[in-house]
């Protein structure tokens, strides 16, 4: 992390998307507040039915009241491309609200686009599962992502169509990506993070993925209920992803990930299921330092495999088109 007296390479705006965020954004409004680093704060109240926008003010941000939703977008995406018309800043750091940046966070995220020459980049932080339900569940989850695309952040930047891509947390360029067309290439996207992604790479720019899982933690979801019914519709990136690549996914995640395990288990396990249930537990303890709290649950998340892989086949063949309240027409998403 860069010492936080240093200060980014041009003027930063951050945007954060908030629908009936009141509970959740008070974290990350205080830590803007209190870094130097960053010019503006423009939080996009995209038609919350609570007080979002009063405590958004309250705490310094420049409140961008959310016009009704036009046809074919999905509302956050809607509410970026809002933020961005709003913005001023050279640099655009997007944050969701329930993300909890750490001093350094902003300077991180400028600092290494400009240096490595990245034209967007999204970062993960660290997760927080408060729940032993989540610390069981949500790693699971998580591991089929790895199964699917590898570990972000190696370095190794895979073809325009595999890119992944964390909407919790990017930077770009403000005035390239407003030139792109800014978020009107994904307004009909529910994974909108990993559209734009996708798209800005096939158009020629460079784009990656930053692990900073020392400069913000993220509160995702309250409970383990929440865990498997929001983050498995979006988990299967059905509406960026063809469905050669859906089937091979889904065999790689059934054969590599859920199956082993129990064939051993009941004794109907071999050397090869041997070998992927080792290769499992590595993956675990890989993945430790992504989480604030861990604790037994955390170590046992392999057992929640198969509902894992099962929960991912269903959001495959019967994708979610449900979201903040809104409901979007199949196939328009």
């Amino acid at each position: 992390m860069p010492d936080d007296d240093g200060s980014p390479p041009g003027r930063v705006t951050v945007v954060i998307p908030a629908r009936d965020e009141e509970h959740r954004i008070g974290p990350a409004l205080a830590a803007l507040a209190d870094d130097h680093q960053v010019a503006e704060v423009v939080v996009v109240d995209d038609c919350s039915t609570d007080r979002t926008a009063e405590v958004a003010a309250a705490a310094g941000a420049r409140v961008v009241t959310g016009a009704p939703l036009p046809e074919g977008w999905v509302g956050k995406p809607w509410a970026l491309q809002q933020g961005l018309e709003a913005a001023t800043g050279e640099w655009l750091v997007t944050l969701d609200a329930d993300v909890e940046p750490k001093p350094g966070l902003v300077g991180t995220l400028v600092k290494t686009a400009d240096e490595e020459g990245w034209d967007h980049l999204s970062a993960g932080g660290r997760f927080v599962c408060d729940t032993a339900g989540q610390r069981l569940l949500h790693p699971a989850m998580l591991a089929t992502l790895v199964y699917r695309f590898g570990p972000p952040g190696t370095g190794h930047l895979p073809p325009p169509h595999r890119l992944i891509a964390n909407g919790q947390c990017t930077v770009t360029r403000r005035a390239m990506l407003a030139a792109q067309g800014g978020y009107h290439p994904v307004a009909g996207h529910l994974t909108d993070d990993v559209a734009l992604a996708r798209h800005l790479a096939a158009v020629g720019w460079r784009v990656g993925f930053l692990d900073v899982t020392g400069c913000f933690d993220v509160r995702m979801h309250a409970s383990a209920a929440e865990v498997w019914r929001n983050w498995g519709r979006s988990l299967p990136l059905a509406d960026v992803s063809s469905w050669p690549w859906k089937a091979a996914d889904l065999a790689v995640v059934w054969l590599a990930l859920a199956l082993p395990l129990p064939r051993l288990l009941v004794g109907r396990g071999d050397r090869i299921d041997m070998a992927l249930a080792a290769l499992r537990l590595g993956l675990v303890a890989a993945t430790a330092g992504a989480y604030r709290r861990r604790g037994p649950a955390y170590w046992l998340s392999p057992l929640a495999d198969l509902p894992a892989a099962l929960r991912l086949t269903w959001g495959t063949l019967r994708p979610g088109t449900t979201w903040r309240g809104r409901t979007y027409r199949r196939g328009s998403v």
